[in-house]
């Protein structure tokens, strides 16, 4: 008989557990049901794939017969990836939380019977160590408890539920105005590490988003302490051992304040958001750094993370062989090996030396040589790396985590699309059509989007993140195809978002839709984490489409969930630069309007001006014959001059002259 229910299931984490002797069940009203048939609590445990310390727990306690044997004996074991249940994830992170303890992978958590915590852990050792009691202990101890002392379990979970209905709430305010914004600004600016880049010491973060918000303030005040924080960031992050010198990419975080020593499982939505960044920033500075380092990441995505069917997959795993890092590290030996008489010169550029600089290995960086050198060292040092990754192509590979998220590939087609117009690199923009396509079509049932796919198999409701994502998708395809069916598909999504998410009462959008089985509680939020907030990227997207409609329910509905939140920085500014970001598009949105017909010679040269310029809240839209904007759109009634494309730039309610030259709109451009 079968007693672990994990084969049938999407997520690889899942399958890497459907041999476990334990007796998994994934998350389910079933599995709930039967702790309270049983009397036993429940054991929830959450992790991903490319987890490091999961794999560890997995191994010493999971594979474990007779650790397994007492799990089964006590509990109804369920397992969830939390990549593929973001919604059940956050309730019992926020719930370890209000117990004291910090929160991470893997998460223990033990439930009653209605899915109520009364405690929990992150990773528990199979014997005592590192200060932390024995994974049997622990469940000796609190089977005991559960059983024993009812009056205990039921206080400690009254409280725990109590507190997490404040995840459902938000605190209200009003608009954020510009001087608001910049007082936010100040104060995050004096949080980056002037030395190393990055917020903070160990372990850091790319954190796009908050320098995202620095990189606007930049553009909107002209001080360019903001432009050194971001570039200098970029550059060390660019140039650091979290980037994967030899295939393109970046790692999820850095364990030392230098950028040196990743934790090295590499996740599709970190490099979404780096691809966005780099290019937003290239776009003013034209570093060639930059560029490569935005070509080399999107060869990899496109390269090594694109399902067959066009989807983007998730990510790469920390470990290969039971070791973390070891498919990406080298000896000195293996490089004097492979290079030859070029040995030398690349050691001293990619800081390469017989004790290594990470647990008796290399890790390649060229923290020590940040500014690139002259064409020829640079193309000696692009063969050496070439070199080295057909050897490293022959280790043993990390595991791929491959199904397919729509909120993750929301993101990486929005990035895909936006470099695909600046570097003029229209296969990018196919990538991103075709990834937009495998999501509208395949990740779909009955009308509705699902989370994750995997092998023909969907599973799981879509999430608030899904639908903001694939709608900031949808329109930044727009914008640089012309193509109204990704617009009418954003549109249509919020239809959804509205009827299934809205908070009619404190306003804004619940994480999870109304009809989600099994949550004790719908958490709603603009913070940030790992992935932009879905309510930060939904404003964004509600206010771009009043710019290119015209239609002011949305500019409503934008200024309704900022104020939603608004109140929020009184608390904490640090995790809401998504909307910060929104509210400024919202405020301060460069409408460039391109009347000609979307293949013309000209109208393409006019909108190679404007996607080659850096501006952080541009909309643009192409309007060819026949088409008519709206009686209230700024640029209503015009359009071309003389039969040749015209470009009309607007903020509020003014538009500039008709642009027919490139250059006149350049010009133009560069004053916004």
């Amino acid at each position: 008989m079968t007693r672990n229910f994990l084969a049938d299931e999407t997520s690889p984490y899942l399958l890497q557990h459907s041999d476990n002797p334990v007796h998994w069940r994934p998350w389910s009203e079933e599995a709930l049901a039967l702790s309270k048939e049983t009397g036993k609590p429940i054991l929830l445990s959450i992790g991903y794939a490319a987890c490091h310390w999961c794999h560890v727990m997995a191994h010493e306690s999971f594979e474990d017969d007779k650790i397994a044997d007492l799990m089964n004996d006590l509990f109804i074991n369920i397992k969830v990836d939390r990549e593929e249940r973001p919604d059940i994830d956050v309730i019992y992170q926020s719930a370890l939380q209000m117990l004291g303890e910090q929160g991470g992978w893997p998460l223990t958590m033990f439930l009653n019977g209605d899915g109520e915590p009364f405690w929990g852990g992150t990773y528990f050792p199979a014997t005592p160590k590192f200060g932390r009691p024995g994974f049997p202990e622990v469940l000796k101890g609190i089977a005991g408890v559960y059983q024993e002392d009812p009056d205990r379990v039921k206080s400690n979970t009254t409280a725990l539920v109590e507190g997490l209905k404040a995840l459902g709430e938000s605190k209200a305010g009003g608009e954020i105005p510009v001087s608001r914004m910049n007082m936010v600004a100040q104060r995050l600016v004096q949080e980056v590490d002037a030395v190393n880049g990055g917020i903070g010491g160990a372990p850091k973060f790319p954190q796009p988003s908050f320098f995202e918000q620095l990189w606007r303030t930049f553009k909107r005040t002209g001080q360019k302490p903001y432009a050194d924080a971001v570039t200098h960031s970029l550059t060390q992050m660019c140039q650091g051992g979290i980037y994967d010198h030899l295939r393109g990419g970046l790692a999820r975080y850095s364990t030392d304040e230098r950028w040196l020593a990743p934790h090295f499982e590499k996740m599709l939505y970190d490099n979404a958001q780096f691809i966005d960044l780099l290019t937003m920033v290239w776009q003013e500075t034209r570093d060639p750094l930059y560029a490569q380092r935005v070509e080399e990441t999107i060869d990899w995505v496109i390269g090594d993370m694109t399902d067959p069917q066009g989807g983007f997959v998730s990510s790469l795993d920390a470990d290969s062989e039971g070791e973390e890092g070891k498919f990406c590290v080298w000896t000195e030996a293996e490089i004097d090996e492979a290079l030859g008489d070029d040995t030398v010169l690349f050691k001293k550029f990619y800081d390469v030396s017989p004790s290594g600089n990470w647990e008796g290995k290399n890790i390649l960086n060229r923290l020590q040589a940040i500014e690139l050198s002259d064409s020829k060292t640079e193309e000696i040092l692009a063969n050496c790396r070439s070199t080295l990754l057909k050897i490293r192509e022959t280790r043993i590979q990390p595991g791929k985590d491959d199904k397919v998220l729509a909120d993750w590939n929301g993101l990486m087609i929005a990035a895909l699309a936006n470099a695909g117009a600046a570097f003029e690199r229209p296969e990018w923009i196919d990538a991103a059509a075709r990834a937009f396509a495998f999501v509208r079509n395949s990740m779909t049932l009955e009308k509705r989007l699902r989370h994750a796919w995997r092998a023909g198999k969907l599973n799981h409701p879509a999430t608030v993140d899904d639908y903001a994502a694939m709608c900031r998708g949808a329109l930044a395809l727009y914008e640089v195809t012309a193509d109204p069916a990704y617009r009418d598909a954003a549109i249509d999504w919020c239809a959804t978002i509205e009827r299934h998410y809205l908070d009619p009462q404190g306003g804004g959008y619940f994480l999870a839709a109304d009809d989600t089985p099994g949550l004790i509680t719908r958490t709603k939020s603009a913070a940030d984490n790992a992935v932009p907030s879905g309510n930060g990227m939904i404003t964004a997207v509600f206010s771009r489409l009043y710019y290119l409609t015209g239609d002011t329910n949305w500019l409503e509905r934008a200024q309704k969930t900022i104020a939603a939140f608004s109140g929020e920085l009184d608390r904490n500014v640090f995790p809401l630069s998504t909307l910060i970001n929104a509210n400024d598009l919202m405020r301060n949105a460069v409408q460039i309007v391109i009347a000609g017909d979307a293949q013309d010679k000209t109208t393409l040269a006019l909108r190679k001006v404007v996607t080659d310029a850096c501006l952080p809240n541009r909309v643009m839209s192409i309007v060819g014959s026949g088409i008519e904007l709206p009686q209230n759109h700024p640029a209503h009634g015009k359009g071309p001059v003389d039969g040749k494309a015209a470009a009309y730039v607007c903020e509020g309610m003014i538009c500039s002259p008709p642009l027919t030259d490139p250059d006149a709109l350049r010009t133009d451009l560069a004053t916004r």
